[in-house]
């Protein structure tokens, strides 16, 4: 697969147009994700002239309503301005398949963005471009570079992005209600791992070719949202053991139960995913099946990625 586009804060990848002129340079964007992504960045705040160096702007809570507006000019407010911007970005983030905000930010914070109210900062706020981005675009994989530091949420950004690029170019190819059946196929052990993939399976189960447009927007709806359950240790042991099960009649007693060992030494957290999905593969390869071949679980993302290799 080519580089997948991904919206990006300008100074997480070093452009200096901070507030101070300075940026906030991310090494695992720039040095790890570059090579699989092709980054577009844009900052609001430069975007609607603020200019470099700026005024320092805050969020601020006033007559219920969260305003953007300057710290020493309280009446400087740039709301408007900075929901001007992101309507104006809408045509361009069409095609994006995520995009890294820029933690804490009045305009680019996705979450627990400091909101002042009589001097008081409460951690409740969501910064006002990135608000409307998630507004605009409510399928859209999105995470802050603070978060990517830690590996369950990492994993789990990278992974949705890579299920809704696939998605996307689906859509590209021309959808069909085999097409959608296929991807689902694809993607079940994924979906199962995050959580119930019961609803979608029926909800597919009456796809026709009238109805396809409408079941196949609920069904990357629903795919999405249940992909922002981090995936947890169980979960994953119940997916692999299912693996296992289409392996019941090719192992041998000495091999189920290393196979069995594995598993259970993963659930006790003594080693990561990577290691029962390597055997599993190992197995697989003597012994193939068509619906583990075409599924993306065991391979949801480039291997040079090894982000199951700290889960």
């Amino acid at each position: 697969m080519k580089k997948i586009p991904i919206g990006i804060s300008s100074c997480l990848l070093g452009e200096n147009v901070r507030f101070d002129g300075g940026h906030k340079r991310d090494a695992y964007i720039v040095g790890t994700l570059s090579e699989y992504f092709e980054f577009h960045p844009f900052c609001p705040e430069v975007a609607i002239g603020l200019g470099i160096p700026r005024p320092t702007i805050h969020l601020v809570k006033i007559n219920q309503e969260v305003r953007c507006v300057g710290i020493k000019d309280p009446s400087m407010d740039v709301t408007e301005r900075l929901r001007e911007s992101a309507e104006q970005q809408k045509t361009a983030q069409a095609d994006l398949c995520g995009y890294i905000l820029k933690k804490d930010s009045p305009s680019c914070g996705m979450e627990r963005v400091k909101v002042y109210a009589y001097a008081q900062p409460r951690r409740e706020g969501v910064g006002i471009f990135a608000q409307a981005l998630m507004t605009h675009y409510p399928l859209l994989p999105v995470e802050e570079e603070g978060r990517l530091g830690d590996p369950g949420l990492r994993e789990n950004f990278i992974q949705r992005v890579y299920v809704f690029a696939r998605w996307k170019a689906l859509l590209a190819e021309g959808l069909t209600p085999r097409s959608l059946t296929h991807f689902h196929a694809c993607h079940k052990l994924i979906i199962m791992s995050h959580g119930d993939y019961r609803a979608m399976g029926q909800l597919l189960a009456g796809v026709t070719k009238d109805n396809l447009t409408h079941v196949a927007e609920q069904y990357i709806a629903q795919v999405m949202t249940v992909l922002k359950t981090v995936v947890d240790r169980p979960n994953h042991v119940n997916v692999l053991q299912h693996i296992q099960g289409y392996l019941k009649k090719e192992l041998n007693a000495d091999n189920k139960a290393e196979l069995c060992e594995i598993i259970e030494r993963y659930r006790q957290g003594e080693v990561p995913l990577i290691v029962p999905i390597t055997l599993l593969k190992h197995h697989f390869r003597k012994a193939p099946d068509a619906y583990i071949e075409n599924s993306y679980y065991m391979s949801p993302y480039p291997q040079e990625l090894r982000l199951i290799n700290q889960l």
